[in-house]
């Protein structure tokens, strides 16, 4: 991946956005992520994500994050998500949820 985005932000509102859906990833948390395109994933957050500086296509650089998410039932299974696609996180483990 390196570090190149599709989008990168530099508003606060963006930056508050994604720092606010990092809040929502805990370590180890099994989340359902309902994303910008209509479809939703479903697994566990590997680690925290972390804001980060990237580059997009036009070398402007901005800030993005993505979160890894892993399937202990299908330990090949693993899928890496840019934040600022979800629209969405709901939360399936009791520890989040009744924080929520």
């Amino acid at each position: 991946m390196g570090r190149q985005a599709r989008h990168v932000y530099t508003d606060q509102a963006s930056i508050h956005q994604l720092e606010s859906l990092v809040e929502e990833l805990p370590a180890n948390g099994h989340v359902v992520l309902l994303l910008k395109d209509g479809s939703s994933c479903d697994g566990v957050v590997s680690t925290r994500p972390n804001v980060q500086v990237f580059r997009d296509a036009e070398e402007r650089e901005g800030i993005n994050a993505t979160v890894q998410l892993e399937r202990p039932d299908v330990p090949e299974w693993t899928r890496q998500v840019w934040l600022d696609q979800i629209v969405r996180v709901e939360h399936l483990d009791s520890i989040m949820a009744s924080e929520n």
